[in-house]
């Protein structure tokens, strides 16, 4: 069997960086780094860590539905997402990613505050990926969670206090 370690080690480090450019494109809003991330046709489901944390969020399908609904939904918080524990299984041109990852949300502008409300989330990434070019693209995310701390709650809070918004600009 002969395998081509520099080549795994890219693909490797390629892989990862997918999941980098996910999380970057969270913590900052950046919706052309969030979609760099998957291929045209991803399935991202938030369903399983969102049923423990008591969030409504449907499956998403396709990089134009995720993005445009977690940019609105995280970009506005005060967000960081923090990467472990990578396990990755290449197979010439598609992959499998396990992975860990912390993501800590306050209220827009609150930070870390004292008596601020957050959510502190160690989630469990189950991820398809394939080979785009010279770019790796998740094909599928599922998202379980692993344990919480603090308010889950201000996700839908968010969400809430921009439906009422939308509503009081409407009525105007």
């Amino acid at each position: 069997m002969n395998i081509d370690l520099a080549q795994l080690a890219c693909d490797r480090y390629e892989i990862a960086d997918t999941l980098h450019r996910f999380a970057f494109g969270l913590d900052h809003g950046d919706a052309d780094s969030l979609a760099s991330a998957f291929t045209e046709d991803c399935i991202f489901d938030f369903r399983p860590a969102g049923r423990k944390l008591k969030i409504d969020f449907p499956k998403l399908n396709g990089r134009e539905a995720i993005v445009n609904t977690l940019i609105p939904f995280l970009g506005p918080l005060d967000t960081s997402h923090t990467v472990s524990n990578l396990q990755i299984e290449v197979s010439d041109d598609s992959a499998t990613l396990y992975a860990y990852v912390m993501s800590q949300h306050f209220m827009p502008r609150e930070g870390c505050r004292p008596g601020s409300e957050n959510a502190l989330l160690m989630n469990r990434y189950d991820c398809e990926l394939v080979r785009d070019g010279q770019k790796w693209r998740f094909k599928r995310v599922t998202i379980d969670n692993a344990w919480a701390q603090g308010n889950p709650e201000i996700l839908n809070a968010l969400a809430i206090r921009r439906a009422l918004a939308a509503k009081s600009r409407q009525s105007k």
